[in-house]
């Protein structure tokens, strides 16, 4: 093969790998941009499958801390409730004190990453060093079980629960993994999500609507994002109202958020961030 021919060899290989590279480029980029408009949809679609209902029999209050710990219930709505569950607390409970104190009913607590047990004069605290999963297992020494297994372990699988969840992400397999029949004995169930735009997102949402209605929603201004819209913020805290018990009201329109003397920002010295459903 003569110099010419090597050089010309050498020029083709050249051209061959700048064009391929920029196919990478072309083909990475187009993949972000698939996926970008992939994670819009599932946030418009996630926050539509959020919007609360009007309920005809639903009267809400504050249980828990004034700012961050403190969720809104249907006070109206607990009578059958008979054991209570509250998932991550940090060493404190303020949600299972007012639960407890109100209703009357044991609270049971679980955290396996703080373990420092809360107290509330009134309240039958029952703390569990041990977190909810999707599964059974022990990860770095730190015990985790399902969220039926746990219920029927205390006693309750046939009881009426209230539960509150709030497990920095965890939730979504968590929910995903409970049996239709576990989540049937929640009468109330309060829980504050993590993040906005994938896909099983969506489905966990629509399973939990098989035996729930949406009966209100706020935003955590801990975590408010721009780049997250149609939602102001990446942590929301949502009631859930089991359908044995709520009415809803077709014609009814749920209150305007935020609910004014109920509903208040997490973290008073930060700026707030909420969104309304039109």
């Amino acid at each position: 093969m003569t110099k010419r021919t090597l050089l010309d060899v050498a020029a083709l290989t050249v051209a061959a790998v700048v064009v391929a590279l920029n196919l990478r480029v072309v083909s990475d980029a187009a993949s972000g941009v698939a996926s970008g408009v992939l994670k819009r949809h599932y946030r418009r679609t996630l926050f539509a499958e959020l919007k609360p209902v009007a309920l005809a029999n639903c009267t809400l209050a504050r249980f828990g801390h004034s700012h961050d710990g403190g969720y809104l219930m249907c006070a109206n709505l607990l009578g059958n409730v008979r054991s209570a569950y509250s998932y991550g607390i940090e060493g404190r409970d303020e949600w299972g004190c007012a639960v407890g104190r109100t209703v009357g009913v044991p609270v049971h607590q679980y955290d396996c990453f703080v373990t420092m047990r809360p107290e509330c004069p009134g309240a039958t605290f029952i703390f569990h060093e041990e977190c909810v999963g999707d599964r059974p297992t022990n990860a770095e020494g730190r015990a985790f079980d399902t969220l039926d297994r746990q219920v029927a372990r205390n006693g309750d699988g046939e009881r009426h629960l209230a539960v509150k969840m709030d497990i920095e992400g965890a939730e979504w397999q968590v929910l995903r993994a409970a049996p239709d029949d576990t989540l049937a004995r929640i009468d109330q169930l309060v829980i504050e999500f993590h993040e906005t735009d994938q896909r099983h997102f969506v489905e966990v949402i629509r399973r939990l609507k098989r035996t729930f209605v949406v009966a209100h929603v706020h935003f955590n201004n801990a975590a408010c994002h721009e780049g997250v819209g149609p939602f102001p913020s990446r942590a929301y805290e949502v009631l859930f109202v089991n359908k044995r018990i709520a009415r809803h009201d077709p014609g009814g329109a749920p209150p305007e958020l935020p609910l004014i003397g109920l509903d208040s920002p997490n973290y008073p010295n930060r700026p707030d961030c909420q969104a309304a459903w039109h």
